[in-house]
């Protein structure tokens, strides 16, 4: 996999429901990436997890990079409020991984998260994913994980 890295992006909040979006974002993902994102080969996406990654509502906070000169969406980061948590989520584009995007987005998402009142962000991850570990780690103010079963990490990243 290699990277084209780009000038300019810009991030949006997902408008609820827009699956194609969701779609559009998985579509860019190669195997690797869905493993990790998934913890599992994941071929496609049902309906109904379309569906519910696209949720946004008073618990749900999904935000879009799209890049410069590109009509199709590039990233996605997810939160689902639980109480003064979130569990978080990043997908971004095989082309574009280790651009800043990501990071981008964690950042974005941190900053409404505080806004919001969450302290801290949760992310189950596999054992072997560590740009989302980096960019955890580079958008909170500490990163504890502990293993699971069947090779995945549990990260709680303090945001105050």
């Amino acid at each position: 996999m290699h990277s084209r890295c780009v000038d300019g992006f810009v991030i949006r909040p997902l408008r609820n429901g827009d699956t194609e979006t969701v779609a559009a974002v998985f579509a860019r993902l190669g195997e690797r990436s869905r493993r990790l994102r998934f913890a599992a080969a994941k071929p496609h996406l049902s309906r109904t997890e379309l569906e519910a990654l696209a949720r946004v509502d008073g618990r749900h906070h999904v935000l879009v990079a799209s890049v410069d000169g590109d009509p199709r969406p590039a990233a996605i980061a997810r939160l689902v409020r639980e109480g003064d948590a979130a569990e978080v989520a990043f997908e971004v584009a095989d082309e574009l991984q280790g651009c800043g995007i990501g990071t981008a987005l964690a950042e974005a998402l941190a900053a409404d998260a505080r806004a919001a009142g969450i302290v801290e962000f949760h992310a189950t991850v596999a054992g072997d994913n560590q740009r989302v570990i980096s960019i955890l780690s580079r958008c909170t103010r500490g990163l504890r994980a502990a293993w699971l079963g069947g090779g995945e990490l549990e990260l709680v990243a303090a945001l105050d």
